[in-house]
């Protein structure tokens, strides 16, 4: 049916296919690029350096079974020659005729021996031997040529080769854009079947919002043109903005300037433009039912080509972009949504006492772009206790949030009622069976009494929570499991008192941070929290950064994971740590000002004036920068230890600046996510890091105490 050369590309990390010829369907199912570790033939023979069956089973895993999504079998024979590894040779044959057969690999080896030594021959006379981005493809002697000789396609002087070649990329991004799921991958499948064939320089994809272009990706030396695009008006008479109004632009270096190309009066398909220098520019709108929703920019780094044949290639490229551009963004839209609906469920700043820190880490699941129904909690009670709360409901639907935020409230008014954990899930429960919702919650309820050390867990189904001593070593809070709220349960609910060494770290989470396929989710959660190694002062926020790394991986987020720490520091006592704290408003013009003088007044408190005016300054800054970038209420935290002075600050913007894909360099980096006064910070600190939490972030620092 057909027959291809599969060789290494430029940088030898890939398999691409080079040159296939056969009939025009069997053409167009063979894989353009294959890992070097891939199941693939190809690939299998050219590890082995023998022939190899798709449908023989994997030695490492004879098992495992194979889906052929076409009715062809493929067998692949190594290119290989001394020290030289060039591809593989593969041929596909009907799978029901049988024609293709294990005993055929030593014909296809020999075959291949034959190639590898033609090979050898170019490389000793100085040509490079690589496949280029896309192959050269030759259908049957019967195929009409409806593209003439199309320069840069297919086998020249060859009928029918560079029709059929022009063919492959098409195909190949429509089956790249049903799967793409974000715009990144969007504009990867873009460069793989549009940039690199054509051999462009650059790659820009924008959309309109407001009335503006908005650079939606880009790829390859793009930054010149990124910079003109993202932003500009639709109306300006740049050549993105006149191809969003539906006209594709094809623009060169030698265009002849005498007439305005850009005159709506003229009803031609494409303008030509000059530019400075020797490039070329390619803008395509991108439609989608009759609608251009965005703008696609090749830049070339010399004069290019376009013959008709081209054009409407990309014409039919750009008109797939745009249904996938359109379906991504609607899902992020909806995404969007979910989340928010999320994070205005959570609390938007954690309660603190003065012998308990606390700091919390939310991570949605990412194999779905519905909401979850992980939440936690800190809830503050007269005389110094305190409640933390970790839950999770079933499911990812906007029902699991609606009924995340109807138990969170449940769980809240019966603990400030001053019910013992037990009660608390106990009554959470019956409501939860009264409403009748079908979806089933898991709990932990955690109370703290610092007056005395003593802490009272009960669980609802839900993992035990974790504590690690000051010498490193971790253990369970262990209490009855009881069953999930929302089932009839078959007595009351069962807690479990404990006694907590000062110095110790709760940890209480949801069983999305362990990972679905985790196999004792209880060990591995203990390993993620013993991770750090004893400490006699433990950073929070650093420990919790830690620790949530291992699920910030998106292939690894299956499911919500919520992380919520605690710092347990023991009755104040001559050797306890110095807590002060401070909530200042949203848009209070005043704020920074007061910020100053509490750490002024703190610090002269607790003996340490030494240390005012630098702390001052780096609250001023701090305060500002949050007030400012954040626009939300703001929470100053400022606890004085032995050795040092430890400065937090809050917000609990659920968008916090974050380096923008945009920027040209480290510098502007660093100022998009900090702000200029963060240089300040970084000058006054020993230490300083910020630390995003899914709810806003934390800024904090710390200075060393002088010793007397």
């Amino acid at each position: 049916m057909a027959a291809a050369v599969y060789l290494l590309d430029e940088d030898r990390g890939e398999l691409r296919l080079a040159l296939a010829a056969g009939s025009q369907l069997s053409l167009y199912t063979m894989p353009g690029r294959m890992g070097l570790d891939g199941y693939g033939a190809s690939a299998r023979a050219l590890r082995s350096g023998k022939a190899a069956v798709l449908v023989d089973p994997d030695p490492a895993d004879p098992g495992q079974k194979h889906v052929l999504p076409y009715p062809y079998v493929a067998l692949s024979a190594p290119v290989i020659t001394g020290d030289q590894r060039f591809g593989a040779l593969t041929v596909l044959c009907l799978e029901d005729r049988g024609s293709c057969r294990p005993g055929d690999g030593p014909a296809l080896e020999e075959i291949g021996d034959r190639l590898a030594k033609a090979l050898t021959m170019l490389v000793k006379d100085g040509v490079t031997v690589a496949a280029d981005p896309m192959p050269m493809l030759i259908p049957p002697e019967s195929a009409t040529d409806m593209c003439g000789s199309t320069a840069g396609w297919g086998v020249q002087g060859v009928p029918g080769s560079a029709g059929t070649s022009m063919m492959y990329p098409l195909r190949r991004l429509s089956v790249l854009l049903n799967r793409a799921t974000t715009v990144d991958e969007v504009v990867g499948a873009a460069q793989y079947c549009m940039m690199d064939p054509l051999r462009a320089q650059a790659l820009v994809l924008a959309t309109a919002s407001e009335g503006r272009l908005w650079v939606l990706g880009h790829s390859g030396a793009s930054s010149g043109v990124v910079r003109s695009i993202h932003g500009a008006r639709v109306e300006d008479r740049i050549p993105a903005a006149e191809a969003f109004r539906g006209r594709p632009l094809y623009l060169s270096a030698d265009s002849s300037p005498s007439a305005d190309p850009l005159s709506v009066d003229e009803p031609r398909t494409e303008v030509y433009l000059p530019l400075i220098g020797n490039g070329q520019l390619l803008d395509l709108p991108v439609v989608e039912s009759g609608r251009v929703v965005g703008v696609c920019c090749l830049t070339f780094s010399g004069p290019h080509i376009c013959p008709p044949e081209e054009r409407a290639l990309l014409g039919m490229m750009a008109g797939m972009l745009g249904a996938a551009v359109e379906r991504v963004e609607l899902n992020q839209q909806q995404r969007a949504v979910a989340e928010c609906l999320q994070r205005f469920l959570l609390p938007s700043r954690l309660s603190h006492l003065p012998q308990l820190a606390t700091t919390a880490r939310y991570r949605p699941a990412t194999v779905t772009s519905k909401v979850g129904g992980d939440w936690y909690d800190v809830i503050k009670l007269a005389d110094d206790r305190a409640v933390l709360v970790v839950g999770d409901v079933e499911g990812h639907a906007m029902e699991s949030s609606a009924v995340m935020g109807q138990v969170r409230t449940a769980v809240a008014s019966y603990a400030t009622e001053g019910h013992r954990p037990a009660a608390v899930i106990d009554r959470t429960g019956r409501l939860l069976i009264g409403l009748d919702t079908g979806l089933t919650v898991t709990c932990c309820v955690v109370a703290l009494d610092t007056s005395d050390d003593t802490v009272e867990v009960a669980l609802a189904g839900h993992p035990a929570p974790l504590v690690r001593r000051p010498d490193g070593s971790v253990y369970a809070l262990e209490a009855p499991a009881n069953v999930p709220l929302g089932v009839c349960a078959p007595g009351p609910y069962q807690g479990c008192e404990h006694t907590l060494e000062a110095g110790s770290v709760l940890m209480l989470y949801s069983d999305g941070l362990v990972g679905w396929d985790a196999a004792d989710p209880e060990a591995r959660a203990q390993a993620l929290l013993g991770s750090g190694g004893p400490g006699s002062t433990p950073d929070l926020e650093q420990l919790a950064d830690e620790v949530i790394a291992e699920v910030s991986a998106p292939q690894q987020r299956r499911d919500d994971a919520v992380l919520l720490l605690a710092l347990y520091e023991g009755t104040q006592g001559t050797d306890g740590p110095h807590v002060g704290s401070l909530h200042i408003q949203r848009r209070d013009l005043r704020g920074v000002r007061t910020a100053r003088a509490f750490v002024h007044d703190q610090l002269d408190c607790w003996g340490l004036d030494d240390l005012s005016e630098a702390l001052e300054l780096a609250a001023s800054e701090m305060v500002t920068n949050a007030l400012i970038h954040a626009g939300s209420d703001v929470d100053v935290r400022l606890r004085a230890f032995p050795d040092h002075v430890r400065l937090e600050v809050r917000d609990s913007d659920s968008n916090p600046p974050v380096p923008s894909p945009l920027s040209l360099s480290e510098e502007d980096n660093a100022e998009a996510e900090h702000g200029r006064g963060m240089l300040i910070v970084e000058a006054l600190a020993e230490m300083w890091k910020s630390s995003p939490n899914g709810q806003g972030k934390t800024v904090s620092l710390n200075l060393p105490i002088s010793p007397h």
